[in-house]
């Protein structure tokens, strides 16, 4: 059994004893016993049993990363097809997904669990973007990692609530929805075309603050 498996099953162990009978009143001894190991084994994968719930993430996390490493003609597309694949993740295992939502809505300590987690996510996709786009304002890469995670947050919430037609494809149209509003959605019916011609010696830097300060300028 590969390491992410074998965490991915104890993880799902220890959500259905903590919806079952609580997470206060669940021993990390009674985890390690459903999950058929020890209770040092479980310690040494696991910190505490809050972090237990969310060992998906940190593969998820090395998933997303991985695919970001690959070449990609489009930085904000790519980021965007990485949040699906957390998605699509949740979606496949749709019932323990909603099992583990219920026990974090349920406790205040796990909740703030999972916006450190948001954060990670958030921080990933920002360095992504600023080691991919060479002169991308590092505030442009804040808002738009925070815009595409907040988006899959919002769809996934959904679909745990069970919201009727919540699926890949609906958190892809509303990736779009995200581009568009940053203007970064290419193929637009009546999309305005700009060229610019600059000096082979002239910096990227200084080339991309150029056609920024134009694009600002075009719009007041």
């Amino acid at each position: 059994m590969s390491q992410p498996q074998f965490r991915h099953d104890v993880a799902a162990a220890a959500v259905r004893l903590y919806a079952e009978q609580g997470y206060e009143a669940t021993s990390a001894e009674q985890i390690a016993a459903a999950a058929g190991l020890s209770r040092s084994t479980f310690f040494r994968q696991f910190r505490s049993k809050e972090d237990v719930v969310f060992a998906d993430h940190d593969a998820l996390l090395e998933e997303a990363g991985a695919f970001l490493d690959a070449d990609h003609p489009d930085p904000w597309e790519a980021v965007c097809r990485a949040a699906e694949l957390v998605f699509a993740h949740f979606g496949e295992e749709r019932d323990l997904a909603q099992l583990r939502y219920q026990v974090v809505n349920r406790e205040p300590g796990l909740r703030e669990k999972e916006l450190v987690t948001t954060f990670r996510y958030e921080g990933l996709f920002e360095r992504y973007l600023l080691s991919a786009i060479p002169g991308l304002a590092p505030l442009d890469a804040v808002r738009f990692a925070a815009t595409v995670v907040a988006t899959h947050n919002y769809c996934l919430r959904e679909l745990m609530r069970g919201e009727a037609g919540m699926d890949g494809e609906r958190l892809r149209r509303e990736l779009d929805v995200v581009r568009r509003l940053f203007r970064v959605l290419p193929g637009e019916a009546g999309e305005d075309v700009v060229v610019a011609v600059f000096p082979r010696s002239a910096a990227p830097v200084e080339i991309a603050r150029r056609i920024r300060d134009t694009l600002e300028s075009s719009e007041t």
